[in-house]
């Protein structure tokens, strides 16, 4: 889970940082980055590749993309709601796929 909240922390920050002509916002991407890239590598020792990049980018889009709509006043729509529940379907089914 820190892997995935670095990795949203630094996502945000690269909005803020507004083509890295910022220095605070541009400095958390490239820390959380760095921070999410490691915590990925640890978590790959004890999880297939497929399912750590799948549960690591699947809940950190579905992250973004929810703050995007409360802090940025980006739209939503339903095609939007469809895509993230059908990111979260994916998620779901990759994981469940490897306990049977």
């Amino acid at each position: 889970m820190l892997t995935i909240l670095s990795e949203v922390i630094a996502t945000i920050n690269l909005r803020l940082s507004d083509g890295f002509t910022k220095i605070i916002p541009s400095s958390i991407v490239v820390v959380g980055y760095g921070l999410a890239f490691w915590g990925l590598s640890v978590v790959m020792r004890r999880l297939e590749i497929g399912i750590a990049y799948a549960v690591w980018s699947g809940v950190g889009t579905v992250a973004t993309s929810i703050l995007g709509v409360f802090l940025f006043n980006e739209g939503i729509s339903i095609p939007k709601i469809i895509g993230i529940l059908l990111i979260i379907a994916g998620v779901v089914l990759l994981h469940s796929s490897t306990n049977t």
